[in-house]
């Protein structure tokens, strides 16, 4: 940031002060913009040991099956899923207001977990990120897709030559999944994704499908058979939080 960005900013949070998105208090200091310091300390941040499948982190020590309980009825079509955050508190928060109600200022919020996520980001680094795209109405609807935005920010906080590429369509127009288990998930999203037209990569390009949260992934492994059965070998997922 420059001086005069930095300037800028102090002058318009004298006149407008910033507010936690979780406890409404007053947000002081640097770093986060959008959580207070007492909200950050009650993130959920992941670290090893975690399941491999979806990320969420096992307590205590971890010994024999690496696939969490979440997972057990899950045949992911790729190889790791990791996640930054379980979407809890003021994580939730972050998530919420940026999804729906249209809070693109809590983005760099977001790319600050992402960046203190070294599991994260160790994965993402180099990679191609492919968003999980939503349907055409749905996008008119909502004016943005929230995990290409998403992909964006891992993809600059990654460096390291990391890209997104948006390799996918979505065909079908699926009813929201928000209160469906994972069998009626499945059933809803079979054949609603696609490659995009004109999409294009080699077998052992690494790609990593990158959405906002990870519930019971059946979005992220319908989005990862259409990868695989085009071809692609080393396939991973990324996801924000874990919820």
């Amino acid at each position: 940031m420059t001086p005069l960005a930095g300037w800028a900013r102090g002058l318009g949070d004298v006149v407008f002060p910033p507010v936690c998105v979780h406890c409404r208090g007053l947000v002081e200091g640097e770093g986060f913009r959008h959580l207070c310091a007492g909200c950050v300390r009650e993130i959920n941040w992941v670290r090893p040991p975690h399941c491999s499948a979806c990320g969420h982190p096992f307590d205590g020590e971890l010994a024999g099956e690496r696939r969490c309980p979440h997972c057990e009825q899950l045949a992911p079509f790729y190889r790791e899923g990791r996640t930054a955050v379980l979407v809890k508190g003021p994580a939730r928060a972050l998530v919420h207001e940026f999804k729906y109600h249209r809070g693109f200022q809590v983005l760099a919020d977001m790319a600050l977990v992402l960046r203190n996520s070294p599991g994260v980001l160790s994965l993402a680094r180099g990679a191609t990120l492919v968003p999980v795209p939503l349907h055409p109405r749905k996008l008119r609807e909502r004016g943005y897709n929230q995990s290409a935005l998403l992909a964006d920010e891992l993809a600059r906080v990654a460096g390291g030559g990391t890209r997104v590429k948006p390799l996918l369509r979505r065909v079908v127009d699926t009813a929201s999944q928000t209160h469906h288990d994972r069998r009626m998930r499945q059933a809803n999203l079979k054949n609603a994704f696609a490659l995009a037209p004109h999409a294009g990569f080699t077998p052992d390009q690494h790609l990593i499908l990158v959405d906002d949260v990870f519930t019971t992934g059946s979005t992220l492994n319908s989005c990862a058979f259409v990868l695989r059965r085009a071809g692609c070998l080393k396939l991973d997922v990324i996801t924000f939080g874990h919820g």
